[in-house]
């Protein structure tokens, strides 16, 4: 924006020079003594002349020297004009001995220290221009004195302190600029003395207090009133008793001003710039206000609080009152509150339209067809709404379009392809809709597309190889999709690419080595697909490469030397595929390395303990059994006693196997037997085979005794007591060797229920580990005690977060814990659901069943009813779908989970699944939202919490929302409006995951993606909060048309 003052301020300039007092520059008068002196005084002050401006000031004649004028009458040099020359150095205090200077203009060069007071003895000054230097400390109260002065610029320097009130005293001021500096304090109401002032700029300061009201009631000639970007609070003071009726410019923007928009701004009809962005102003659109201002060029409201009229749901008289502003370029209303379906009338906005900027509201309905009317549109920006319906393919029609953003709606259909005949599209951000089909090949005629952004979308199909005709493109985002077939070799043609992110799609085949021709590429993300093969050598030729991220693949063979080469690597992923050999020993000397995941691979052999392998922490290391060295996770190294551990523990599992094998084959056969003569389930010979294979694999824990857990817990007293469940109790307690604990006694009462729930726990939790699963300190079982040994948890469980025992007051949880909090619990299920060696079925998530540790870190507990996927290559259905009665089939004739909980298909005989986990994990979801329990009243005939949630949504959210969030919470983000859309995007999560088809939810993989992003962007929010970063966010709106986040932390 500034720089678009820039013509503005050359314009006043010029108008005012013209009416400057000018004498006549004669090159043949030798100007006075006292002048001469004045001025070698000021040259040797110069520190730097590059430029060699003052290269001709050793003649004698001053007024033939470069930049200086002299008056032929007076023979004394009246101006002294050096701009743009780059001198540097301090400006002499004798410049003020210069008692004839009408000009004097040092503007554009590199000057440091203080403006000197002597200057304020220039009387006859009529144009004083200090800008664009490195001037600092205060501003001369002295210069007030200049009762001549018509033009007066200090703006873009470093002066601090207050503005003078002294400088009111500048009775024959036409311009006052002192922006872009440091000063800070009340506008002096001094200023408002200053009867014929044209021209105001005191912005991009730190001056706070309210805006004067006798600014806008005392000049009424004022055409210009910039007081953008500072802490001004209050009202903007325009009333109808103070008409500014030649004001062109009001630029007001990113200040903490409150109130609604003035309607008596209406009185200004010349206005062409309106700029009230990155405020608090709140209260309905203006509607009518636009009628009369056929001239208004730019308007922008963004980042506001405003909403549409008549409760928020008609922006028609607004979009209305706008048609009459034939002149309008720039429209801005984003970041606001306003709703309402888009009116058709949008299209008869001014045709010189070229910016269009809707994002971040909650406008609804379809994007209308004649919007395409708006032929000279060089931005569209709609992203960030609730938009539905498909992309009118008359888009096409916008021939001058260079930036498409329509992210994050509910956009359905295919992608148009005629967008690809629109040539000058240089960005296109589609992503976050529900957009299916293919990608149009017709993209590739888009040779001036430099972002490319369609992730998490519904596409299919293959990626088309023509794309690689795009040659500027810079930032390619395909993830989140069904893509299938190969990566395109083409794409390795290019070359200027920087960020590539491939990942959660269905695609298959090797890692193209020509990806190494892209010499530019700094992010590379190809994981959660299906490619095989190796891992490309030629990878190292990419040397800006800073992300690598290949899990979650089919991998295999080693990892490449290369790779540790790689100068700038930050980030490297390779887990859950099946790579094998040792670890590059390039890594340990990788100097910028600063996260890694080897996990669940095939990796062996020892692991350096220096070097950058120092820092690695231990779950980098999961799942590597081969891997041994001096990280905390892995075994020591060498040693013939410590081969024949190693041997006996191969031999071990070896005959457990084999003996677990046997017991399967028995089992089968005797469940097969029980069918055919219609006993019983459970034969007692299969739980014996069981208890065998259960009892071998159960030395896994460190032995304790019922005595040392009694000790721990006091007795189990009463006091100790934390948690009753179906099953037991807990209690907290203290091991010898001071190990805080949670113990978990199950009742021996229930019988053998309970000993297949603490045997099922066993398997699951001895076959798992996750940062965000219960692990297990150890165990007791004997025939009438069975007890789990946990960490104790101090902060209790999500369920005692929520709702306070005894009626306590609510805890709380602020955004940042509550995103968290469900990441935590998506990621403990998708390792479960997707990574796990045997993959689970949870069947029963609840808030009870969510633990929060010391660091408000979320796990999963509670597998009492846990299913073990029998097939490890199926991961959504349990016991299958064979429509055999085979008990060996049939998983209980119970419902699996906790009642609300439970996913509807298993009412209808439905076999536990990775669909229901999904089920559970949407209703809690949706319960943390709302504080509304699944099982509260209203639910009771019938209606669901999705079906509840969706009655208000997305018209209501205020409604939907707990209101101990909305008074707690809520506070603890500064911008109300990130949190309320951190909220939308996590109802829209839960209501996904609860859809009442199974094939329509989300895996968790999905999820976690989701609100992995969602953690991203709002980091990058709370880690620019407040009124900085507001007004950050309003100079940088287009910032993303510039650069696409090169970073990814999905790690």
């Amino acid at each position: 924006m500034g720089a678009a003052l820039a013509p503005i301020s050359a314009a006043v300039l010029t108008f005012l020079l013209l009416f400057l007092p000018h004498g006549p520059s004669p090159t043949v008068l030798a100007g006075g003594s006292d002048d001469r002196s004045a001025l070698l005084s000021f040259k040797s002050s110069v520190s730097s002349d590059p430029n060699g401006a003052l290269a001709s000031w050793v003649s004698p004649n001053v007024c033939n020297w470069t930049g200086v004028s002299c008056n032929m009458a007076a023979r004394r040099v009246v101006k002294l004009i050096l701009r743009d020359q780059k001198l540097s150095g301090e400006v002499s205090p004798a410049l003020g001995n210069l008692s004839h200077l009408n000009i004097l203009n040092l503007s554009g060069n590199l000057f440091t220290g203080r403006v000197p007071s002597e200057l304020g003895n220039l009387f006859h000054l009529t144009l004083l221009d200090m800008s664009a230097n490195s001037f600092s400390g205060e501003v001369p109260p002295e210069l007030g004195n200049l009762s001549s002065l018509n033009y007066f610029d200090l703006s873009g320097n470093s002066f601090t302190g207050r503005v003078p009130p002294e400088l009111g005293n500048l009775s024959k001021l036409k311009q006052l600029s002192t922006g872009g500096n440091s000063l800070e304090g009340p506008i002096p109401v001094e200023l408002t003395r200053i009867p014929n002032l044209i021209y105001l700029n005191l912005g991009e300061n730190n001056l706070s207090g309210p805006i004067p009201e006798a600014i806008f009631c005392n000049f009424t000639h004022l055409q210009y009133i910039d007081l953008s970007s500072n802490f001004l609070a209050g009202k903007i003071p325009i009333r109808g008793h103070c008409p500014l009726p030649d004001l062109m410019f009001l630029v007001l923007w990113s200040n903490n001003l409150v109130g609604g928009v003035p309607p008596s701004i209406s009185n200004s009809t010349k206005l062409k710039w309106l700029l009230l962005e990155n405020n608090f102003l709140a209260g309905e659109l203006p509607s009518g206000m636009f009628s009369n201002m056929r001239g208004l060029e730019l308007l922008y409201l963004s980042y506001n609080y405003l909403t549409s009229p008549e409760n928020n749901t008609n922006l028609e008289p607004f979009f209305a009152s706008l048609t009459n502003c034939t002149s309008l370029k720039e429209l801005g209303v984003s970041w606001n509150e306003i709703a309402g379906t888009m009116p058709p009338l949008v299209g008869r906005l001014s045709p010189g339209l070229k910016q269009l900027h809707l994002e971040y509201n909650k406008i609804f309905g379809p994007i209308p067809a004649n919007l395409t009317d708006l032929a000279n549109l060089t931005t569209l920006n709609l992203s960030h709404n609730l938009l539905n319906g498909s992309i009118p393919p008359g888009i096409a029609a916008l021939q001058r379009l260079e930036r498409l953003y329509l992210s994050n709606n509910l956009l359905s259909g295919e992608i148009p392809p005629p967008l690809g005949t629109i040539p000058r599209l240089g960005l296109i951000d589609l992503s976050h809709n529900r957009l299916a089909g293919a990608i149009p090949a017709t993209l590739s005629n888009l040779t001036q597309l430099r972002i490319l952004v369609l992730r998490h979308n519904r596409l299919s199909g293959a990626i088309p190889p023509s794309l690689a005709q795009c040659v500027n493109l810079q930032n390619f985002d395909l993830s989140q999709n069904a893509l299938q077939g190969r990566i395109p070799a083409d794409l390795s043609g290019l070359s200027g690419l920087l960020y590539l992110n491939l990942s959660g799609n269905q695609l298959e085949g090797p890692i193209p080595a020509t990806i190494s021709k892209m010499v530019m590429l700094q992010v590379l993300n190809l994981s959660s697909n299906r490619l095989s093969g190796t891992i490309p050598q030629q990878l190292g030729s990419c040397v800006a490469l800073e992300y690598l991220n290949v899990s979650g693949n089919a991998l295999d063979g080693g990892l490449p030397d290369t790779i540790g080469a790689l100068p700038f690597l930050q980030v490297l992923d390779v887990s859950y595929n099946g790579l094998t050999g040792a670890l590059p020993v390039s890594l340990a000397t990788a100097a910028s390395l600063q996260r890694v995941n080897f996990s669940y691979n095939g990796f062996s052999g020892e692991v350096p303990g220096t070097g950058a392998f120092a820092s690695f922490p231990a779950d980098a290391f999961l799942g590597d059994a081969g891997l041994c060295g001096p990280v905390a996770s892995l075994a020591r190294c060498g040693g013939a006693r410590r081969r024949a551990v190693r041997d006996r523990r191969v031999v071990v599992p070896v005959v457990i196997t084999v003996a677990a094998f046997a017991s399967a084959i028995l089992g089968v056969v005797a469940c097969r037997a029980a069918a055919r003569a219609e006993v019983r389930r459970d034969s007692r010979r299969s739980m014996l085979l069981a208890d065998a294979a259960d009892e071998a694999a159960d030395r896994d824990y460190p032995r304790v005794s019922h005595r040392e857990l009694a000790e721990a817990t006091r007795g189990f007293d009463q006091a100790s007591l934390i948690g009753a469940g179906r099953f037991g109790r807990v209690y907290e307690g203290t091991l010898r060797d001071g190990t805080r604990v949670a113990v978990k006694v199950l009742d021996p009462k229930s019988g053998g229920e309970v000993s297949r729930s603490f045997k099922r726990e066993c398997q699951v939790l001895r076959r798992t580990r996750h940062r965000n699963l219960v692990r297990v300190v150890t165990a007791c079982s004997q025939p009438d005690f069975h007890a789990l040994v946990l960490p104790l948890m101090r902060n209790g469980s999500l369920e005692s977060r929520l709702y306070p025992a005894d009626g306590g007051p609510w805890r709380g949880l602020d955004l940042a814990q509550l995103v968290s909090i469900a990441g935590d619990v998506a990621e403990g299920l998708a390792y479960l659901h997707h990574y796990a060696p045997v993959r689970v079925v949870h069947c029963d998530l609840k808030p009870s069943n969510v633990l929060l540790d010391d660091d408000m870190t979320a796990v999963v507990a509670d597998f009492g009813i846990a299913q073990l996927v029998k097939d490890a290559g199926d991961d959504s259905n349990v016991g299958g779908n064979t429509g055999s009665d085979d008990p060996c089939n049939s998983i209980t004739g119970l419902l699996q989970g906790s009642v609300g909980y439970i996913a509807p298909e298993y009412g209808l005989g439905g076999h536990p699944s990775t669909q229901g986990d999904v089920y559970s994990f949407g209703v809690m979801l949706l319960e943390l939202i709302t504080g509304k329990r699944p099982t509260d009243v209203i639910f009771q005939e019938g209606l669901t919490l999705h079906d509840w949630v969706k009655r208000h949504y997305p018209h209501d959210v205020g409604e939907v929302v707990w209101q101990s969030w909305l008074t707690d919470a809520a506070t603890a983000v500064a911008d109300e409006r990130l949190w309320n859309d951190v909220m939308v995007e996590l109802i829209d999560l839960g209501l996904e995951c609860t859809q009442h088809s199974p094939s329509a939810r989300p895996t968790m993989v999905e999820v976690c993606h989701g609100i992995t992003l969602l953690k991203e962007d709002l980091a990058k929010h709370l880690g620019t909060a407040g009124t900085a970063a507001r007004r950050t966010a309003s100079i940088t709106r287009t910032a993303s048309e510039q650069s696409y986040s090169t970073t990814d932390s999905s790690f």
